[in-house]
């Protein structure tokens, strides 16, 4: 089973990665961006077809050590 855990900074965070992406994208002259937030994408594959398990052990592993819950928001996509 494969599922994807997507971490973001959560509203109000500053994100200064974000910014300075903004900034090379305009100076590169891509117009069109009113800003850029950054974030994280795991592809994670799981053993077993039993999708409530896997999006617990994908919940625990958020927790745990993919995102930092107090400035970080994630979603769990299982695919089934």
């Amino acid at each position: 089973m494969k599922a994807r855990v997507t971490v973001t900074l959560k509203n109000g965070v500053l994100d200064p990665q974000g910014k300075a992406i903004e900034g090379a994208l305009k100076s590169l002259g891509v117009d069109g961006i009113a800003s850029v937030r950054q974030g994280k994408v795991f592809d994670i594959e799981i053993p077993g077809g039993d999708k409530a398990t896997a999006e617990a052990a994908l919940k625990a592993a958020a927790d745990k050590l993919l995102a930092n819950t107090v400035i970080e928001n994630y979603a769990i996509e299982v695919q089934g």
